[in-house]
């Protein structure tokens, strides 16, 4: 990738792909050589069949394969997720803030609680699991999602405009194809909009 692309390591700032490049080496090059954010799904590759781990030094905190952190009330044992604070890039930690603080929820344990404050979780905590974008937070999904829409339309560039199997020669010719392809799907998507079918906004065959 550096020998071949590095004019996206320059400008990057998410780099999002699916479970294939899940590897921890390769997550930590990104953010720690890059400064590029991971938005790389997972597999779960817990070996003992346990939902969740506890976190280091916490006795009421865990968190799933998934990074979603949860605490538990010292008096009733009840979990609730904990909210998301942000990443603190100057400290790499995630920060993870007390529910029952943010949404008005009555937690008996409260004032003995050690995490009411909430906590900072460092990412070498599991570099697979915690990253700069929390894999638990609306961000990270939003990102993610942004990967399946371009493989949709990857797809219908191969399957709907026959370019899966092309007899076009030459970069150019294929580039003004791809452009015009591109351009159909745009141009229907704003005709729906504008006769309001929005709901067929994606749709290169359903009746105007």
């Amino acid at each position: 990738m550096e020998e071949k692309q590095p004019e996206i390591l320059r400008i990057a700032e998410t780099w999002t792909a699916d479970k294939g490049y899940d590897d921890t080496k390769l997550i930590e090059k990104c953010w720690d050589q890059y400064q590029i954010k991971p938005v790389i799904d997972l597999r779960n590759m817990w070996k003992d069949g346990e939902e969740t781990h506890l976190l280091s030094g916490k006795t009421n905190v865990t968190y799933s394969y998934k990074g979603n952190v949860y605490c538990y009330c010292l008096k009733t044992n009840t979990r609730r997720e904990m909210a998301n604070g942000g990443f603190e890039k100057d400290r790499n930690t995630l920060k993870k803030l007390c529910p029952a603080r943010q949404y008005g929820i009555i937690c008996q344990g409260q004032a003995l609680c050690p995490v009411a404050q909430g906590l900072r979780i460092p990412l070498a905590e599991d570099r697979r699991i915690f990253t700069p974008i929390d894999r638990a937070s609306y961000k990270w999904k939003k990102e993610y999602n942004k990967r399946t829409s371009v493989e949709r339309v990857n797809s219908r560039l191969d399957v709907s405009f026959g370019f899966e199997l092309h007899t076009i020669r030459g970069m150019n010719k294929m580039k003004i194809r791809c452009g015009l392809a591109l351009g159909v799907m745009l141009a229907m998507a704003v005709g729906r909009i504008k006769e309001k079918q929005e709901e067929k906004m994606r749709s290169l065959v359903a009746a105007a």
